[in-house]
């Protein structure tokens, strides 16, 4: 098991330049790093893996950030549009040697409706069309797709794990798994540790977020169950602090962020990652 802290909290969009973080992280105590990359001419994947290795940290996995025009279940230009960008990552995450793409790889963040079971049953049968075309091809290249439920208010589509289960199991591809995050099943789970015991084998990654999108630990939840549940399955991929703040004007916005959750944004990484070693063990 690993300790990663997503980019989001210091940068967007990342850059090449903004590989200079990585050293602060490394000494922090961060095993890896997880880059959400909005633009794939934003990155050149070559500088991020030499720049990774000579902090000693590892790339461990990159979120799509899925914006307008980037929908599977969308039009047909929305959906080839969507493809292009997630193979793309693909295509980056291959050269880093970064093992997962990870996040709501399904269709454009923020797209709510009321829609009615035909449409719904359309628009799922969309989606495992290009999902297992791209996981095929992700399979190619060696990477894992793993795919997160959003809460209510950031998509109508995959709410829950079980929602999202269904849909990896529709795909039906031993590279795509679920990716599930304390803060969305915080609001849409009756039960976080009963939902992880059910994801099970096919839960590829996972995201640690106080309820408040602060610091893991800072919160009102109660870890205890969420750890025992993880350890009971098995888990051993990372664990992912993906905290926004205000100081990120774009992402604050785009994540409803309108106050400061720590006095400094430092705070919510090194204090989260303190907790992180404390409920789970530390890790080497």
């Amino acid at each position: 098991m690993r300790f990663g802290l997503n980019t989001f909290l210091y940068a967007s969009p990342f850059t090449n330049e903004s590989v200079s973080m990585f050293k602060k992280l490394k000494k922090w105590g961060f095993h890896t790093v997880e880059i959400p990359i909005e633009d794939p001419s934003h990155t050149d994947p070559k500088v991020l893996k030499a720049a990774a290795a000579k902090a000693g940290i590892a790339i461990g996995s990159i979120c799509a950030c899925m914006g307008p025009g980037r929908d599977l279940r969308g039009s047909a230009q929305d959906q080839a549009a969507g493809r292009k960008y997630i193979m793309a990552l693909i295509d980056q995450a291959a050269v880093m040697g970064c093992p997962r793409l990870i996040g709501p790889l399904y269709s454009v963040v923020g797209l709510i409706g009321a829609h009615d079971d035909k449409t719904k049953a359309l628009h799922f049968k969309m989606v495992v069309k290009n999902l297992k075309a791209i996981g095929k091809y992700a399979q190619q290249k060696g990477i894992e797709l793993d795919i997160e439920p959003l809460n209510r208010f950031e998509t109508d589509f995959l709410n829950t794990c079980d929602q999202g289960l269904r849909l990896v199991k529709a795909i039906n591809l031993p590279n795509v798994k679920l990716h599930l995050d304390t803060f969305h099943m915080n609001i849409e789970e009756k039960n976080q540790a009963a939902a992880i015991l059910k994801a099970g084998k096919h839960l590829g990654h996972f995201h640690a977020c106080g309820t408040d999108r602060g610091t893991p630990g800072g919160d009102s939840l109660d870890w205890k169950p969420i750890v025992g549940a993880l350890k009971k399955i098995g888990y051993k991929h990372d664990i992912v602090i993906e905290s926004f703040t205000t100081d990120v004007k774009v992402i604050a916005r785009a994540a409803a962020i309108w106050r400061k959750m720590e006095p400094h944004r430092d705070d919510i990484a090194v204090k989260g990652l303190k907790n992180l070693n404390r409920f789970f063990g530390k890790q080497k």
